[in-house]
């Protein structure tokens, strides 16, 4: 029984990482997110860097086996997996991305060990976001699920997105939870550290009023075409004509709308299959009735490389290739070795080429947009980097890969922060939910139904202008982060040495 008490922050911290799982959609308790923060900020006091890393994988193993359970249905349910396969895959997912949060708790222990109070908060909510920053961005192509800035967009701290962006905002709250346990443990005075979160805090809540983009034209009606096909019948050869038809038949009836939107590979056959029979005298009917129609479907290019792409019909015909493709879904990363393993398990997966850098915005309603495929959306800095010259965003997607799980939620939670941090409409269509509509502030505005086949029009504005978060972006934000944690290790050391000279002085 000792032993066991001996862990029993070990113990808890499981318990506090599937607590941080419900600051998220769909069950959005955002303020759990806090309470998460300051436990474990409150336990890596406690512990030596080793220990802390323990406790950080078990928050870890909490976080990631209730936050992407999801990936079971994706294997199992539609990837042709066995359940013992599927299982022992999710557990590895879990077991992986369960060591960052490790990582952080050993790099923030050692930051403890550092003097001055306000210079371990900061170090410490620097650590938090830049070990998110590399999971998310980084390694294997980035896995930015369960970010913390994401469970924040109806707090007062979403003011700070269109300043700073997600890291930026994942900063802002580690900073306010680490400096509240500060506090509490009587390490910073109420005079001290109060005025700094009320600054924060009532700071975001003024700039959620301030509008840093402005229109660029008339509002466009747009119709966004969400089909439901199920998963297991999308791909199958007796269903293809039926998805098509049903696709043309829906789109039939809002030839009133100036763009109507289907959603990531809704046309389940390549471009060259279906080009002469379906793709060209849909590009006649759009043209004849003024509408620009976007579609997704797979393209071939050169040699054996085949695309995820969107096309533009209508007033101007054009394609774009997805580019950020997702690890063992689109590609096989860590090769010879994930394809080997994934082939002795028998479970096929995609292995498409990625469209590149370089590609020309696409257009329609007379404004050029963002595309994102898929997760593309959920990296900040490649929505950023191509907002300049862009009305408004698109996201196409297909989350019926996760079935009724909390993934689809999750996945329109990373969306909305890219309408805030770029101050544009975002549209995102997909095949089953979650089929909406979002203001440039961040507000799910309209939403379809989920697993329902049906249409959802509103009406969005291009707008124009950058915010503060698209001309730094995320690599600029971390360099100002450098620069603040300088000053204070600067300032704390000047404080050191004032204070060493008054008690040598008095002695």
């Amino acid at each position: 029984m000792k032993r066991i008490l001996n862990f029993k922050w070990e113990l808890a911290a499981p318990v506090f990482g599937a607590l941080l799982t419900m600051a998220f959609a769909p069950y959005d308790y955002a303020y759990a997110a806090v309470a998460a923060l300051m436990f474990m900020y409150w336990v890596w006091q406690q512990q030596a860097p080793n220990r802390a890393a323990l406790s950080g994988y078990l928050f870890g193993l909490g976080l990631f086996s209730t936050g992407i359970w999801w990936t079971y249905i994706s294997i199992h349910d539609f990837g042709g997996g066995d359940p013992y396969s599927a299982i022992a895959l999710t557990a590895l997912l879990v077991a992986v991305w369960a060591l960052f949060p490790a990582l952080t708790g050993w790099m923030i222990a050692k930051t403890l060990l550092w003097s001055g109070p306000w210079l371990r908060i900061i170090a410490a909510a620097i650590v938090w976001v830049t070990v998110e920053y590399f999971r998310g961005y980084w390694l294997l192509n980035g896995f930015p699920w369960l970010q913390i800035a994401y469970s924040q967009l109806s707090t007062p701290l979403a003011g700070f997105a269109p300043l700073v962006g997600v890291y930026g905002v994942g900063f802002l709250l580690a900073l306010s939870a680490f400096a509240a346990v500060e506090m509490f443990r009587g390490k910073l005075t109420v005079l001290r550290c109060l005025p700094v979160l009320v600054s924060i805090w009532v700071g975001g809540w003024y700039l959620q009023s301030v509008a840093w983009t402005q229109a660029a034209g008339a509002p466009i009606k747009v119709t966004l075409v969400q089909g439901n096909i199920g998963q297991d019948q999308k791909w199958q050869k007796n269903q293809k004509l039926n998805t098509l038809r049903l696709y043309q038949e829906l789109t039939e009836q809002h030839w009133d709308s100036d763009v109507i939107i289907w959603p990531e590979t809704s046309i389940p056959a390549f471009l060259s299959q279906v080009k002469e029979f379906y793709i060209d005298p849909l590009q006649t009917a759009a043209q004849a009735h003024g509408v620009d129609l976007v579609v997704g479907l797979p393209s071939s290019g050169q040699g054996k490389d085949y695309y995820n792409s969107v096309m533009t019909l209508g007033e101007k015909q054009a394609l774009y290739h997805k580019n950020h493709l997702l690890p063992f879904g689109e590609y096989l990363p860590l090769q010879p070795l994930s394809g080997w393993v994934l082939d002795k398990l028998q479970i096929p997966l995609g292995d498409f080429a990625a469209g590149g850098d370089q590609q020309t915005l696409l257009t329609a309603g007379g404004h050029a947009f963002v595309t994102t495929i898929c997760y593309e959306d959920a990296f900040g800095e490649l929505v950023a980097r191509q907002v300049a010259d862009a009305g408004y965003i698109v996201n196409m997607t297909n989350d019926a890969w996760f079935g009724d799980s909390s993934q689809p939620h999750q996945h329109m939670q990373m969306a909305r922060m890219r309408a805030l941090e770029t101050g544009r409409y975002l549209v995102r269509v997909t095949n089953t939910g979650v089929t909406g509509f979002v203001g440039p502030d961040g507000a799910l505005r309209s939403q379809a139904p989920l697993f329902n086949t049906t249409t959802l029009t509103d009406y969005i504005v291009p707008m124009s202008g950058l915010t503060p978060y698209v001309m730094l972006g995320d690599k600029g934000l971390f360099g100002l982060l450098a620069v603040l944690l300088l000053l204070v290790y600067a300032w704390s050391r000047w404080c050191s040495a004032v204070t060493f000279k008054r008690h040598a002085k008095a002695a």
